[in-house]
């Protein structure tokens, strides 16, 4: 998997955004300004691009267009401290794929990237061993073939958009897109043109039509993911497009006709939400005709030692380590372990102790567990502390080498060096330079 591009001009801000991205798992390159990220761009493959909105020589809605322009279609994720809506609008019309507003927690960046990794990364299988999710793999295999509107239950992190994404493959559809949607992650003022697209000059910030993600899908699949934290207003919207079949653009007057399969997921009780009313009863049924529930990880524990075990083949071959298992004491952890976060959370455990691990069987000092994270501030004190505690843990795995330390974080050697002696901390003279 390739590294994760950071961009932002504050050095403070950026260390810190590269220690919240290697705790969860995955690699960062460092950069101080959007010229220089687009040198790295054409330079490397990135995964995702993770920008500050306000930079000297390119801001962050420049880089954007540039990035859009000259490099394609990599997903970008824009941070801002200016979340009004047409802020959004903005950086989500000229192709942002999601924004996060400052000061924020780990928990939210976290949240935000591994929703977008997950997407450009999806698992292909489910992998299981237990009876009741095979029973669920069978029953999804059956159904597949036809048209029939498919309501998949689950707890986060269980599966469910790998399930329905398993279910379009095994369709005729297959050989047509496969849209997905996270109606938990779009804000509502922009849902609607998410769904159903936008002519020119629709509203404020409108300065192209844009085609929906219903209308993209057409002879092929669209997965509401979520579709629990959709508002009422919307889901009256979205039944009439489901029992019309066509949708209308925003700003526009023409209805266009859709041939779709749908696919919706949820975390909740969906029929106690619509006898509660805070979800449409009609809109439920129409979705429900065929309800398929994924078991928790904690309901399956003879998964957590077959997923583990696969998870630790794909991200050492990712890495180009030779890892073999785990030590008896490690695996006796995480199977006592309850995993609320389920297999996202299983997963991303591993990742991280693949990169963490320096021997060939991983151990209980190579876990990084997901409720050890704290908050990242947007600045203070805290900020400073984690800026020192990463310059001084690179400059410790690169033996003291400054000019390694210096590309390894994104800076000069001479800011490495002013903060050595700012923090009062040298390394010995004979150390490499």
């Amino acid at each position: 998997m390739n590294p994760i591009l950071v961009v932002d001009d504050d050095l403070q801000m950026r260390t810190a955004l590269k220690e919240a991205i290697s705790r969860i798992g995955f690699q960062a390159v460092l950069s101080g300004d959007g010229q220089d990220a687009l040198q790295k761009l054409h330079q490397a493959p990135f995964s995702l691009v993770v920008t500050d909105m306000k930079m000297p020589k390119l801001d962050g809605l420049s880089l954007l267009k540039e990035i859009r322009r000259r490099v394609g279609n990599v997903p970008i994720l824009v941070i801002t401290g200016f979340g009004t809506i047409q802020d959004a609008v903005e950086v989500m019309k000229e192709g942002a794929s999601d924004y996060l507003l400052k000061p924020f927690s780990f928990e939210a960046l976290m949240a935000k990237i591994r929703s977008l990794m997950e997407r450009l990364h999806p698992e292909k299988d489910l992998i299981t061993e237990n009876s009741k999710m095979i029973r669920v793999l069978k029953i999804a295999e059956e159904v597949a073939p036809s048209d029939t509107s498919i309501l998949i239950y689950g707890e986060s992190g269980t599966g469910k958009e790998v399930l329905a994404g398993i279910i379009h493959k095994k369709s005729q559809r297959s050989h047509k897109n496969f849209v997905a949607i996270n109606c938990a992650a779009i804000p509502d003022s922009l849902m609607e043109s998410e769904l159903f697209g936008h002519e020119k000059g629709a509203f404020t910030g409108a300065t192209e039509k844009k085609i929906g993600k219903f209308e993209y899908a057409h002879h092929g699949t669209i997965l509401l993911d979520e579709i629990g934290e959709m508002s009422l207003n919307l889901q009256a919207k979205l039944l009439r497009v489901l029992q019309e079949r066509e949708i209308t653009r925003v700003g526009g007057n023409l209805p266009i006709p859709i041939d779709i399969r749908v696919i919706a997921t949820t975390n909740r009780d969906l029929y106690k939400e619509a006898l509660e009313g805070r979800f449409r009863e009609d809109l439920f049924y129409r979705l429900n005709v065929f309800p398929v529930q994924i078991p928790p990880l904690r309901e399956r524990p003879e998964d957590i030692s077959v997923l583990a075990s696969h998870f630790l083949t794909r991200f050492s071959r990712n890495l180009g380590k030779d890892i073999q298992g785990f030590t008896d004491e490690a695996m006796g952890l995480l199977l006592e372990r309850p995993w609320r976060g389920n297999v996202r959370e299983l997963q991303n455990t591993i990742q991280r102790s693949v990169h963490l691990c320096r021997d060939r069987l991983i151990g209980l000092s190579d876990f990084l567990m997901e409720s050890e994270p704290s908050p990242i501030p947007a600045n203070g004190g805290k900020m400073k502390d984690l800026e020192k505690d990463m310059i001084l843990k690179t400059l410790k795995e690169v033996q003291g080498n400054k000019t390694k330390a210096a590309k390894i974080l994104g800076v000069s050697v001479r800011t490495v060096r002013n903060k050595l002696h700012e923090y009062g901390n040298f390394f010995p003279a004979s150390s490499p330079d």
